[in-house]
């Protein structure tokens, strides 16, 4: 497992203020919504709030292709370091 992945669980479970989880216990695969870890979508929206803000990268609510960024900590992941890669090379 990477750190971004480490830092994604962490964030997690502290955005959402998680008592019941551990961020060692979110599975890198697991789905974050519906039967996974069951968020729903004002989960979403923090998380996404938090991302942006921690990790500095834009989220553009009408991509189509948000709700797979959101899928799991992998994707999200995957996500957060494609943007800040295109972000470096834009700059």
């Amino acid at each position: 497992m990477n750190r971004l992945e480490e830092r994604i669980r962490h964030l997690i479970v502290e955005t959402l203020n998680l008592e019941d989880i551990k961020a060692d216990e979110i599975d890198l695969d697991e789905a974050l919504f519906g039967d996974g870890l069951g968020l729903d979508s004002i989960d979403a929206l923090e998380i996404g709030v938090e991302i942006q803000k921690t990790f500095g990268v834009k989220i553009d609510t009408q991509d189509e292709q948000l709700a797979s960024y959101f899928s799991s900590v992998r994707a999200l992941a995957r996500f957060v370091a494609l943007s800040q890669e295109q972000q470096e090379r834009a700059s």
